[in-house]
């Protein structure tokens, strides 16, 4: 019996769970610098995560779009619809949404910056 790579066609998709924490999520993307064991396997991880930074702008944009859309709706829900638990909800959404890109815009700073250590 021979191991052959199987065509892409015939590889087993993601459950949809799995693929929309990937679509929202970036930390699968990039390895982690402190389980290195020594200075080059902390380097080779420094070095992929530089690399994987380019796909951060992708994830700032969705979660800008998530923020819009939340805030949009909290306006919505409590101007049009005086409902003001569920404005509430979404307000606190937008806030937490918010705070994801702020966190992404930080990390994509750093890493994008070849001069820091």
């Amino acid at each position: 019996m021979t191991d052959k790579p199987t065509p892409a066609a015939e590889q087993p998709e993601l459950p949809f769970w799995r693929l929309l924490y990937r679509f929202m999520f970036f930390d699968w993307l990039f390895a982690d610098v402190s389980a290195a064991r020594n200075r080059i396997e902390r380097h080779a991880a420094r070095q992929h995560n530089r690399r994987m930074c380019k796909f951060l702008p992708v994830y700032l944009r969705r979660w800008s779009i998530l923020t819009a859309f939340d805030f949009g709706m909290g306006c919505l829900f409590e101007r049009a619809l005086q409902a003001s638990m569920v404005s509430a909800w979404f307000f606190t959404w937008s806030c937490v949404t918010l705070t994801g890109t702020i966190v992404i815009t930080v990390a994509w700073a750093f890493l994008a910056n070849d001069r820091l250590p």
